[in-house]
């Protein structure tokens, strides 16, 4: 599956917000290239949600061992939670990591850095993972609109803070 297909289907979702840092935007230049996926339908980047899914095409600093530098490479990060994560993986995301090839193409590996929290990665994905990756994209955008419903539900708009949610006074 090419970079371009899988856009094209994550932009298909309903209520998609799609962030694409590029040259000259307010992002920092490291994340220039990559895509951070949110529920979002009002447009507004939900002010306590992180992406349901990235893409990211280069190294970050702590995030190597995908070797993403070497040209032609990148890689499809999604939060699928701890039980999807058992499934695809055989093991509980906050438990000792089996050594893994973090370079191998079109394989589910756990996230190398966000593991705990229930990410998988799949770098370059092809033949084996677009219909499971597509799966899991889908799945993982379908809980973000959900958890987006219930704060709604509560009585805000999606890109509102939660007003049940600091209780410090």
């Amino acid at each position: 599956m090419s970079m371009d297909r899988l856009l094209e289907t994550i932009r298909g979702f309903d209520g998609v917000l799609e962030l694409a840092p590029a040259e000259g935007s307010a992002f920092p230049e490291l994340a220039w290239g990559d895509h951070f996926f949110y529920y979002a339908p009002d447009g507004r980047v939900p002010r306590r949600e992180q992406p349901y899914a990235t893409i990211v095409t280069k190294n970050y600093p702590d995030d190597d061992r995908c070797d993403l530098d070497r040209p032609d490479r990148w890689r499809l990060n999604i939060h699928v939670g701890t039980a999807a994560f058992v499934e695809l993986i055989g093991e509980n995301p906050r438990t000792t990591a089996t050594p893994r090839d973090h370079t191998a193409t079109d394989v589910v590996i756990p996230h190398p850095v966000y593991r705990a929290q229930g990410w998988v990665s799949i770098v370059n994905p092809a033949a084996r993972t677009t219909e499971l990756a597509t799966r899991l994209l889908r799945q993982a955008h379908d809980r973000a609109r959900h958890r987006a419903e219930r704060r709604n539900d509560r009585g805000h708009a999606v890109g509102d803070p939660d007003p049940g949610g600091d209780r410090s006074s």
